[in-house]
């Protein structure tokens, strides 16, 4: 009858982990965390506030959320820069960051196809752990590069000077291939 009688306010919740796994990314060496969203202003300063974040941009459309992301591409000189989504409206910035990010479970079709990497959990607890995955994985790789060359420049020396023998030469190959597996095999 024309009397306002109140509102509903719809809001997406804050994931319970989301300040400890921005905190363990940070203990990784992220320097920056900077949100993007769609939603309203007051919205994203509470949600910037209560998990730590560095800077946001609020009220983008996704043309803005890629034009926010190249200032700060342009800004990034010095390392790379990560976009994490799961919606439609992100897969564009997802394609145009250095590494993107899609929530797997939730996400939607686009975000996934556009992302370089997908986390099949909505956990951005996750986003840590691979961080330190990738960096024992680079440690192995340069491990086995280095052995694995080590070995076969020795035996060919070694073969120059008359003092390799086929069993070497085998070990070099094969050898050294089973020997790096066994060692990749420490990546968890």
């Amino acid at each position: 009858g024309g009397t306002y009688l109140g509102y509903l306010a719809v809001s997406d919740i804050i994931r319970s982990n989301a300040a400890e796994a921005l905190a363990e990314l940070k203990a990784k060496g992220v320097e920056r965390i900077v949100m993007l969203t769609g939603d309203r202003e007051k919205s994203a300063a509470a949600v910037a506030k209560k998990l730590g974040i560095d800077e946001y941009h609020a009220e983008l459309l996704p043309q803005d959320k890629v034009s926010v992301l190249q200032q700060i591409l342009e800004e990034n000189t010095e390392g790379k820069t990560a976009f994490i989504g799961d919606g439609i409206n992100d897969a564009p910035v997802l394609a145009a960051a250095d590494v993107g990010i899609a929530m797997g479970a939730i996400g939607s079709d686009a975000a996934i196809e556009a992302a370089d990497v997908v986390l099949m959990r909505d956990d951005l607890g996750r986003l840590a752990e691979g961080i330190r995955i990738a960096r024992k994985t680079k440690v192995i790789v340069h491990q086995n590069i280095v052995f694995a060359l080590g070995v076969k420049i020795l035996v060919m020396i070694l073969s120059v000077f008359g003092k390799a023998n086929m069993w070497m030469a085998v070990f070099a190959d094969v050898g050294v291939a089973v020997i790096a597996i066994l060692n990749a095999m420490r990546a968890r």
